[in-house]
């Protein structure tokens, strides 16, 4: 059986958006490559087609996976207590010893995204927050240490 995937409803549209523009505009791209470049003769040694080829294999295997994703994926629901951080949960945080904030916003991994603030509930800090409220204090094992983030404000919703 294959691994379900937990997506909210922003992370379902992205990918069903992302699905419709592969298979509409991209792969159309890929084939006019393609074309252009079995036009120029010799396929054996010709860079562009061997480049398009690869695209191509890297287009049609991005929208395998998203299909595959979309086909196991289970919609984060706002379910639960209000004032509980979990999934779909957007989370300022406090770091208790550099005083610094940070907002993350609880999703599954197939679209977490740490550089934009969208960590997987299966991360240290996701694993962690998940249950608390706000004041709560909780302590994450990270590769330089152990931090201490105070949950500052939860939004769910």
């Amino acid at each position: 059986m294959l691994e379900q995937k937990y997506l909210t409803p922003e992370g379902l549209k992205k990918l069903e958006e992302e699905l419709e523009y592969l298979k509409t505009v991209r792969r159309a791209q890929v084939a006019e490559r393609l074309h252009n470049a079995m036009a120029e003769g010799e396929i054996e040694e010709n860079p562009e087609y061997e480049d398009a080829k690869n695209e191509q294999a890297l287009v049609e295997g991005r929208i395998l996976e998203i299909e595959t994703i979309l086909a196991n994926a289970v919609l984060i629901e706002n379910t639960g207590p209000a004032d509980e951080v979990r999934m779909g949960s957007k989370v300022t945080l406090k770091d208790l010893d550099t005083g610094e904030k940070e907002e993350y916003v609880i999703v599954g991994s197939a679209e977490a995204n740490p550089s934009q603030g969208r960590i997987s509930y299966e991360s240290p800090i996701g694993r962690a927050l998940l249950g608390h409220k706000v004041n709560d204090v909780v302590t994450v094992q990270a590769p330089g240490g152990d931090r201490r983030l105070k949950v500052m404000r939860i939004q769910n919703g």
